[in-house]
């Protein structure tokens, strides 16, 4: 039997200290795994036979962290805690039946059904030969009922295998193939298609999630994408577009990281962004790893939206007249598609705010880099973030995976490739410029005092003649209050 790791990581040891004394647990399922494949630990899963949720309460209180009972009627507790600088979600549960070995052997996959005693780390408990299946690189259910008993595995062994880069064996590739999600909750297939799309190499999950049918039932409207042809510079139909889109932006997110990759910026086409952008790489990653919602963090809504950025291009393919293929309007048709689509999934109404309106905008960086390069006027910033909302900021990243996607290989011409860079570098910095008028206007006047100076009662005239002063600070036509009033007697009525 393999031992643990020669030294277990800080955090494993820190946990093993604020864990109850006299209370068995273990370490359990992916965290296991995880530790075996030297991976960095996000998710901790424990299991105990006595009080679990008291478990969990204890680990964050000692540990400095946030505690909340997650399933109270299966016993289930979570700590969020946050070890030598990582954020860890520590979940402890009571075993599923008499004694672990009856627990590991309910689980999904063979690599999940590890476990190791808190009280013994040297000791790798596998009952169903995991190990040797993780050596293999092979994804094995725990048994043949394992995914009818549970059918959001199927998703799951899809997400393992492009995650890790594993094979499913043939006998549980036939079972995902025969999974079933129509009794399975909308919350718990959102939740595992959106690790899919958000986690590591989700162009890869979303290929095998159509290969096994699955796809088909999650999110049906994206297969309309297949075999819609594009015109030039465009080189690939809808879906395989969108499919390169997802992978360039993943690979974009992970070049702006908070660690600079010198591989991946030694390309000419990245090393543009890298050059560019790189000043912006602490806020952009910060800002993509905050969770809007717990557990779900903006990076993975921002590869969502760029699955769903041209959904809309099937209904509003045209061709005219010289042969050219259009999709006029298909910003607005693959946002309302995206809306249907999020709400049918359950997501929170600002999460499917965040998508429509991503998908709705994702076009603009590049329409003001073609006409402006990087000297995008500050009132045609305003608008576009304004227009954007909370999701500016990443439809600017994407417009780079987009454009880099339309091609096979680098962008033909590279002088225009360098001038979109240059023009979503100066969105970015003047989304970042606290100061900047362009996308942070400060208040000059109120309602109160447009009705009080110019006279005028409540009404839609008065929001009318704030934004077109927001409007002008922008340009730097406006800059104080008198000339806030000046602008806004001009737009009054004549009487």
């Amino acid at each position: 039997m393999p031992t643990m790791i020669p030294e277990s990581p800080i955090a494993i040891e820190r946990i093993r200290e604020a864990w109850p004394q006299g209370q068995r647990g273990w370490l359990v399922g992916g965290v296991v795994r995880d530790l075996l494949l030297n991976r960095r630990l996000h998710d901790v899963d424990l299991a105990t036979a006595g009080d679990a949720v008291g478990a969990a309460r204890r680990l964050a209180n000692v540990l400095g962290g946030a505690f909340y009972v997650l399933d109270a009627e299966r016993g289930v507790g979570r700590a969020l805690v946050e070890i030598e600088g990582d954020r860890l979600t520590i979940d402890v549960a009571r075993l599923r039946g008499p004694d672990l070995e009856t627990d590991l052997r309910a689980r999904d996959f063979t690599l999940n059904a590890l476990a190791i005693d808190l009280a013994s780390p040297e000791d790798l408990i596998d009952p169903l030969g995991g190990y040797a299946h993780l050596r293999a690189k092979r994804i094995a259910a725990c048994a043949p009922t394992a995914i009818a008993e549970d059918p959001v595995r199927a998703i799951r062994a899809v997400r393992l295998a492009a995650q890790l880069n594993f094979q499913i064996d043939r006998d549980t590739r036939a079972l995902v193939k025969g999974a079933s999600l129509a009794t399975v909750s909308a919350e718990r297939i959102r939740d595992e298609f959106l690790r899919c799309v958000g986690g590591r190499r989700p162009a890869a999950a979303l290929r095998g999630l159509e290969l096994t049918g699955l796809l088909e039932q999650i999110a049906p409207e994206l297969l309309a994408l297949r075999g819609v042809t594009q015109s030039p510079p465009h080189q690939m139909d809808v879906w395989e577009h969108t499919l390169t889109v997802v992978e360039r932006l993943d690979e974009i997110f992970n070049l702006l990281g908070p660690v600079h990759d010198v591989d991946a910026a030694s390309d000419l086409t990245y090393g543009w962004i890298s050059v560019r952008l790189g000043r912006y790489r602490h806020e952009i990653s910060q800002r993509v790893a905050e969770e809007p919602t717990p557990g779900r963090p903006r990076r993975w809504l921002a590869m969502l939206a760029a699955l769903l950025h041209d959904a809309g291009k099937p209904s509003t393919r045209t061709v005219d007249d010289s042969g050219r293929i259009r999709f006029l309007g298909h910003e607005t048709s693959g946002a309302a598609l995206a809306t249907a689509l999020l709400e049918r999934l359950r997501f929170s109404r600002d999460e499917i705010t965040y998508v429509r309106d991503f998908v709705a905008q994702h076009m603009r960086p590049r329409a003001l880099t073609r006409a402006h390069g990087e000297s995008i006027g500050g009132r045609a910033i305003y608008r576009f973030f304004r227009a954007a909302g909370d999701a500016g900021p990443e439809i600017v990243v994407f417009s780079l995976a987009d454009t880099i996607a339309k091609t096979i290989g680098p962008p033909a011409d590279q002088s225009e490739w360098s001038a979109h860079v240059a023009g979503c570098a100066r969105l970015l910095g003047a989304w970042l410029d606290p100061n900047a008028p362009a996308v942070h206007p400060p208040t000059l006047v109120t309602g109160d005092d447009l009705q009080d100076a110019l006279d005028l009662k409540p009404g839609p005239l008065i929001g009318r003649l704030l934004e077109a002063i927001r409007e002008s600070q922008a340009a730097g036509e406006v800059v104080d209050r008198e000339g806030a009033l000046a602008l806004a007697r001009t737009m009054l009525p004549r009487s």
